[in-house]
């Protein structure tokens, strides 16, 4: 009967906490394992990305940007707003008038609903292939234009991108600037399957405008021409040049671009320049120097100019420093110390009349031949060597 207190005072004892574990039927293994994976969620919740946020539509432009990750299951990258864009229009683009007014009417037929093709812009580096499809959203943002930038990296993800934007009213660009592929690369086929070649068809509201310095987008060897074989007077090229000209062919609309010639560059230099703020006189006389800086960098490209403009500009207009302003102010102590030496010259007529009185005065008391060649004498340099001379007669008649 003693040991019965020992016993209550054990039951008395605190609860401890009991885990879902331990609380769920051990009997029922499904349980069991929802309660363990409710645990574990548990942990890696505070750990995982938030779920990307639906971008502003309202921006003119966006970059498609790679996320992956566990929490973006289903999600590889995200649309990031550009609020900005660079300040480029179309009155801007000297001398490229036929290449611009090609895209123009194709992105006109674009927004009107109408169809369009996709765009390669090729050629030459620098002279306005960019600059183009950034003044194409700059004139037509207001008319629901809108642009997305994707890296070459990036195209593999080109399916979902234009799944993203399909059901959206306005009209999309995805832009893919200094667009080329090296061999082994795999990204252009996800770019071939959305310009042509896939079973789903593209929506309405996508066009894609690429730039690239090559023609074809992929390098050509000098090797690849021995497989062209000759049929019948037929030429068949090979697999490996079909392939590569293939994926260029997909673009509906091909621009190319040239070589400016000095004339066109220095158009869009003096456009530049004034636009910077410069003078009709000031624009002249850097003619010169622009032409100095093409030579230096080797070539006469729009960007070439542009960065002219904006150094030359940069240099005309330039702020006095102060203390520059305060020294033309004050011109009192420097003019009166100039002032002072000036007064020196003036005893130079006294000089020249006494050397005359000194020339004169022989010639009165030596001989008639000594005073003609020293009258006659234009400066006091040649008088020397023919007073020697006399002197030598001189000295022979005595």
């Amino acid at each position: 009967m003693a040991r019965l207190p020992a016993a209550s005072k054990k039951s008395a004892a605190p609860a401890q906490p009991v885990s879902p574990v331990v609380a769920a039927d051990a009997a029922d293994p499904l349980l069991v394992f929802l309660a363990r994976a409710e645990s574990v969620l548990a942990r890696l919740e505070p750990l995982l990305p938030p779920v990307p946020a639906e971008p502003d539509w309202a921006a003119p432009a966006f970059r498609w940007v790679k996320t992956g990750g566990l929490g973006n299951v289903g999600h590889t990258g995200r649309l990031v707003a550009v609020q900005r864009l660079a300040p480029m229009r179309l009155a801007d683009l000297r001398d490229i008038d036929e290449q611009k007014a090609r895209v123009v009417a194709n992105t006109r037929q674009f927004l009107a609903g109408k169809p369009a093709n996709n765009v390669l812009m090729t050629g030459t580096r620098g002279c306005g292939k960019s600059s183009l499809v950034r003044a194409l959203l700059n004139e037509f943002s207001g008319r629901g234009l809108r642009g997305i930038e994707v890296d070459k990296a990036d195209l593999v993800d080109l399916p979902e991108i234009v799944a993203r934007v399909a059901h959206r009213p306005e009209k999309f660009l995805v832009f893919c600037d200094d667009l080329s592929f090296e061999t082994g690369e795999v990204a252009y086929k996800a770019l071939k399957s959305v310009l042509d070649g896939s079973l789903a068809d593209v929506p309405p509201n996508v066009l894609i405008y690429a730039t690239s310095n090559r023609r074809h987008l992929m390098p050509e060897y000098f090797s690849e021409n021995a497989e062209t074989k000759v049929v019948d007077g037929e030429i068949h090229p090979g697999e490996a040049v079909e392939e590569k000209v293939s994926l260029s062919e997909r673009f509906g609309l091909w621009v190319s671009f040239y070589p400016f010639d000095q004339d066109a560059y220095l158009n869009i230099v003096n456009h530049w320049l004034a636009h910077f703020g410069l003078t009709p006189a000031e624009i002249a006389a850097a003619e010169r120097d622009a032409l100095n800086w093409a030579l230096g960098r080797g070539s006469r490209s729009g960007r070439v100019g542009w960065q002219f403009a904006k150094d030359y500009a940069a240099q005309r207009k330039a702020p006095v420093p102060a203390k520059a302003k305060v020294a033309a102010t004050k011109p009192s102590s420097a003019t009166t110390a100039i002032a002072k030496p000036a007064a020196k010259p003036a005893a130079k007529p006294a000089a020249k009349s006494a050397a005359k009185t000194s020339a004169k005065a022989p010639a009165k008391t030596g001989a008639k031949a000594v005073a003609k060649p020293v009258a006659s004498a234009p400066s006091t340099t040649k008088a020397a060597p023919r007073k020697t001379a006399t002197a030598r007669t001189a000295g022979g008649r005595k």
